[in-house]
């Protein structure tokens, strides 16, 4: 965890502090929990840049896509072992 200093006005510190009080919490805790929302709900997310950098040559993969995974993931049928030469 990094420290850091914030600046509140004096009316909005006591309401902070008021509400810390009420949840038997430190009034840094809920400005950690405030800047957690606050990045959740503002911060971008990337996509991979290998994202759309192919072509299948099919034009309706994202219509067959279930059809074109089945089985995908299912364990493959035991091997039959080889005989000794």
């Amino acid at each position: 965890m990094d420290k850091t200093t914030l600046y509140l006005d004096s009316a909005e510190y006591r309401k902070l502090k008021r509400i810390a009080e009420q949840r038997k919490v430190a009034p840094a805790s809920l400005g950690r929990e405030a800047v957690a929302e606050y990045v959740a709900r503002h911060a971008t997310t990337q996509m991979p840049r290998s994202v759309g950098a192919f072509r299948s040559g099919r034009g309706d993969l994202s219509e067959r896509a279930e059809a074109l995974l089945d089985g995908f993931g299912t364990a493959a049928p035991p091997r039959r072992p080889r005989g000794r030469r």
